[in-house]
């Protein structure tokens, strides 16, 4: 009897701590599968917590175990109070200042209703769409949808949605069955061909993909992935970013000759690709979309290797670049390049002389969100980036958007530098 209270009292307190942390970080990203019952669940996880303790604890802990309850049920109805009040200011904002940052947000939606006042307002400057979109639906219905948006923009007299989305070919290939689902752009190397038969296969690849995304409205596509492949199977933690089984080659030469001829092949129907994942992932083993990662290959060899095919296919066509959500600390050990000033003005914009688009990756990984959402999205601004890109957890566009405004009213973000970029970026998609 005195075990099996030692154990109850144990997993009490195991209970309240883990209900503690989970109120901390409600409405986290991974959890976003449970959004719509996570508040509920939560509350009522805290009462049989409260009861499990109370009944085990002794007397003398009893209050501290109340305590870490009431404060786990106060920090969970702040963040739910808190994630309310920032959807509703975004929702009600309106004014030059707030189409200038609006119109830095590329969003991903579940329905497009809710998109709707967004796009008439201004309040986004983008839309990505992916699998869930086209799930149980045929083209015309999303191409109608997506025709139905940009007429609620014309309507405003405002210019037209990007209209993002990410078909690689191969794994991922998120618009198919609408859109044909090709193999991997590196299967092209299987053939052994000769040079100027690659680059043509590699364009007739790109133009084929162009048009079926053109027919349903799409004009950025989140392809190709020119990081080097690494050589090397994907680490155990590595669910998702798996740049082996994606990259084109580990041959830099290569990789830009492939790059560049599809790029080319998606712009003839009217697609601009995207360059990714600057500053390349190929010696990276962490997983971005969960966990913080690190680039420590020396800076002289990705100028060398890694980067040549970013400058290269971006001299040839108007792809835009994606910037990846790692640390490059012999540039900047503080913050990851996708909202790091001192990499996107001195190296990408400066060295480079770079002036295309640039657009971070989901601002919902693990790498970016973890350091906090609100500072991510304020430097990502700051820096210059022309687009941040928030798809999974598209809810997060209002606490991103929240934090934007707020740091526009207190003079922390350039607003006539914003308007310019913006000014830049509608030309080009013309």
């Amino acid at each position: 009897m005195k075990l099996l209270r030692v154990i109850g009292a144990a997993l009490g307190w195991l209970a309240l701590a883990t209900l503690w942390f989970w109120a901390w970080h409600l409405k986290d990203p991974h959890l976003r599968f449970m959004r719509e019952w996570e508040l509920p669940l939560l509350l009522a996880a805290l009462v049989a917590g409260i009861a499990v303790a109370w009944r085990f604890a002794r007397s003398v802990l009893r209050p501290v175990a109340l305590g870490l309850a009431f404060a786990a049920l106060l920090t969970a109805l702040g963040n739910e109070a808190a994630s309310r009040q920032h959807r509703a200011e975004v929702n009600a904002a309106s004014g030059a200042a707030a189409q200038v940052l609006g119109a830095h947000f590329i969003v991903g939606y579940d329905d497009a209703n809710d998109l709707r006042e967004l796009a008439r307002k201004g309040l986004i400057g983008g839309i990505f769409v992916t699998g869930r979109n086209v799930k149980g639906r045929t083209a015309g219905q999303l191409r109608e949808e997506i025709r139905g948006l940009q007429a609620v923009r014309r309507k405003a007299g405002l210019p037209p949605l990007v209209v993002a989305t990410d078909q690689e070919g191969g794994a991922v290939s998120r618009l198919s069955p609408l859109v044909e689902r090709q193999p991997a752009l590196s299967t092209l190397l299987d053939a052994d061909l000769p040079e100027d038969q690659l680059s043509e296969s590699a364009r007739a690849y790109g133009a084929q993909q162009g048009r079926a995304l053109a027919d349903l409205g799409v004009t950025l596509n989140f392809s190709p992935v020119v990081d080097l492949r690494p050589g090397r199977a994907p680490g155990r933690w590595d669910f998702h970013t798996r740049i082996d089984e994606r990259a084109i080659s580990s041959d830099p030469a290569v990789t830009t000759q492939v790059a560049l001829a599809y790029a080319q092949g998606l712009e003839s129907a009217g697609v601009r690709g995207t360059l990714k994942h600057f500053p390349g992932l190929a010696g990276v083993a962490e997983d971005t979309h969960h966990f913080a990662a690190e680039l420590r290959t020396p800076v002289a060899r990705l100028a060398t290797q890694d980067w040549k095919p970013f400058q290269e296919v971006s001299k040839q066509s108007d792809a835009a670049i994606m910037l990846g959500h790692v640390i490059l600390a012999e540039l900047d050990a503080d913050y990851p390049v996708s909202f790091s000033r001192r990499i996107v003005q001195q190296v990408i914009r400066g060295e480079w002389g770079y002036r295309g688009l640039l657009v971070t990756d989901d601002l919902t990984m693990g790498a970016a969100y973890n350091r906090g959402l609100c500072d991510a999205t304020v430097r990502a601004l700051d820096a210059g980036v022309d687009l941040l890109l928030i798809a999974f957890d598209h809810d997060k566009y209002f606490d991103a958007m929240h934090c934007a405004l707020q740091a526009a009213q207190r003079g922390a973000l350039d607003l006539p530098m914003l308007e310019r970029r913006g000014a830049q970026r509608l030309q080009s998609f013309r």
